[in-house]
């Protein structure tokens, strides 16, 4: 039966994840092929480094499609791409953890496009009064990204429970970045003293 790619990827992905310097051959074992097998579809570590990247990448920009961020609601668009973006979380944690990826020009300038989309997002949230104006859109994209990276490590170490990670990093995201209220002015009220009765001796 021929190997499926992407579920090398993603076996992949959860050893470097965690453990960059992993050797091929526990990514083999995790992937339940043989070193054979994993050197037939990627030639060397750089090339297997590079498509699961690129898988990451890919998954980022379809949850981002899936989310609609450019329409509707700005705090429900983001809504949705938590809810779209979680499933892959571990692939978020590998490109926000391997450094060697941006060596590739082509990974870069996806990168740039979807961190572009992303913070638009924020952007367009702070003009509609949703964001919190005194974070950057630049800050809050990053941020963004960073706890669902985040939410990738927990799951994988048992810290936190799949169906509660889009909750946890909603709730956590958003009790931060969503802008509060104006405290409403207080009214000092002041007396002239023409206002006050005048004293009286007492009888």
């Amino acid at each position: 039966m021929a190997t499926d790619r992407d579920t090398v990827l993603e076996a992949a992905v959860g050893v470097l994840s965690r453990r960059p310097t992993a050797h091929l051959d526990e990514i083999a074992r995790a992937a339940g092929i043989s070193r054979a097998t994993l050197h037939r579809l990627f030639p060397g570590r750089d090339a297997l480094i590079r498509e699961v990247g690129l898988l990451g990448l890919q998954r980022f920009a379809a949850a981002l499609d899936t989310a609609a961020t450019e329409e509707g609601d700005v705090e429900a668009a983001l809504r949705r791409l938590v809810d779209a973006a979680v499933p892959d979380a571990m692939l978020c944690a590998f490109l926000a953890g391997e450094n060697q990826l941006y060596d590739h020009a082509d990974i870069n300038d996806l990168w740039e496009v979807q961190i572009d989309r992303l913070h638009a997002l924020f952007l367009r949230g702070q003009r509609e009064g949703v964001f919190r104006i005194e974070l950057s859109a630049a800050w809050l994209s990053e941020a963004f990204f960073d706890l669902v990276a985040g939410i990738g490590w927990a799951i994988q170490d048992g810290r936190l429970a799949p169906r509660d990670a889009a909750f946890s990093l909603a709730e956590l995201f958003l009790g931060g970045a969503l802008r509060r209220p104006e405290p409403p002015t207080s009214v000092v009220t002041t007396h002239s003293t023409s206002d006050r009765k005048p004293e009286t001796d007492t009888p």
